[in-house]
């Protein structure tokens, strides 16, 4: 009787570890990046009450008799199964659609997430509802993002400026007539030079008569360039000439008659720029658009994998530690082996079968009262035992 008290007893401590298990699944049904968990339980140790022996010449061989001393929870293993997707329309709000891990400092403390849901905070860095600090690679000035590296904040704040880069390459276009009408022509470019400073470089197209269908192009401070077109107007390919610097590429300019529709603008170079909005692709490339007219990399959002997900610890706040046994982070970017891609402007909502989780509490309940019976009928023969002797 004392064993099936105690099997009775072990049976109620582990029904009620799935009733905590489930009430918290239950619990968590609408918690953005919520992953459910499931209790394994298996037996513990028996009693040998008869030990098994072999076959023998005249006698054939036993089993072992033995009972068991009750149920114990092996486990609580976490699904880590994709969550329905709701839409937020919010550019810092992003879900993993696959295997991964956003990756958050907090305290010192590198931890890691499936919630999505991002804001900025003072210094222009994306952090969670809890203060974790998104990790990822921000970009060099020339919009380079070096995934290699070690990760560190993402930081996106209105400071955040694009550097003023000096105007290299300029590019004629059109037609200049061939009898020459309306020379001379004068086209102005727009350039910058490396403080962003803005100019311009008057372009004077004058007609030569002396030597058939060319023109003579020039600009303050540079050598003059005759143009000569062929007998089909055109001229010879990687024709150029240099204007204060900056390398005027003249080769499409054609020379047909009776047309005068020559142009000529700055293929390169801008003034600094303020970033004004940012966009966030699938491989997590975060794309700023500046106030400059400049669209470029500023950071990248890095994911994390590991060998055995259902090792890591949860750590509150819908996040995840690294223990011993899930095997160290293996950091990357998104959709690359082993990751999943990002969307933007949605959430991953909790991945809780609420039917499955219903039909579990009537499992656990049933399981207890079972268990608990168990007890009763145990005390109800011990009571029969003191009552032989009135």
């Amino acid at each position: 009787m004392l064993r099936s008290l105690y099997s009775g007893i072990s049976g109620l401590r582990a029904h009620q570890t799935m009733l905590d298990v489930t009430g918290n699944n239950i619990a968590n049904v609408n918690t953005q990046g919520f992953k459910s968990s499931s209790v394994q339980f298996q037996d513990t140790l028996s009693q040998v009450t008869k030990s098994a022996s072999s076959p023998q010449a005249t006698a054939g061989g036993t089993n072992a008799a033995q009972v068991g001393l009750g149920v114990q929870v092996a486990g609580i293993a976490t699904n880590f199964a994709q969550g329905s997707t709701q839409a937020t329309g919010k550019s810092t709000d992003m879900m993993i659609s696959g295997d991964g891990f956003f990756i958050t400092k907090h305290g010192g403390d590198t931890l890691y997430t499936r919630a999505g849901a991002m804001n900025p905070d003072a210094q222009g860095r994306l952090v969670t509802p809890d203060g974790g600090i998104l990790q990822g690679w921000m970009a060099s000035p020339d919009g380079t993002v070096g995934t290699g590296a070690p990760v560190s904040d993402i930081v996106l704040s209105a400071g955040t400026t694009v550097p003023a880069a000096a105007t290299g390459k300029a590019t004629a276009g059109g037609n200049l007539p061939a009898d020459g009408a309306g020379s001379p022509l004068t086209r102005d470019i727009q350039v910058y030079d490396a403080l962003g400073n803005v100019s311009n470089i008057a372009m004077t197209f004058t007609h030569s008569t002396a030597t058939g269908n060319s023109w003579t192009v020039s600009a303050p401070g540079s050598p003059a360039t005759t143009l000569t077109f062929d007998a089909q107007g055109n001229l010879p390919a990687n024709t150029t000439m240099t204007a204060a610097g900056v390398t005027v590429d003249l080769s499409t300019v054609t020379g047909f008659a009776g047309l005068s529709t020559v142009t000529a603008k700055a293929d390169d170079g801008r003034a600094a720029g303020t970033l004004k909005s940012y966009s966030v692709s699938q491989d997590g490339t975060i794309v700023g658009s500046f106030s400059n007219g400049i669209t470029q990399s500023v950071g990248q959002v890095a994911l994390a994998t590991f060998t055995n997900p259902g090792g890591l610890e949860k750590a509150g706040n819908s996040s995840y530690s690294v223990t011993s046994n899930s095997g160290a982070a293996t950091t990357g970017t998104a959709g690359s082996a082993g990751m999943g891609t990002l969307a933007s402007g949605v959430l991953e909502m909790s991945n809780v079968d609420l039917s499955q989780e219903f039909t579990n509490l009537i499992v656990a309940q049933r399981g207890f009262q079972a268990n608990a019976r168990i007890i009763t009928t145990s005390d109800e023969v011990l009571q029969e035992l003191t009552n032989l002797k009135r």
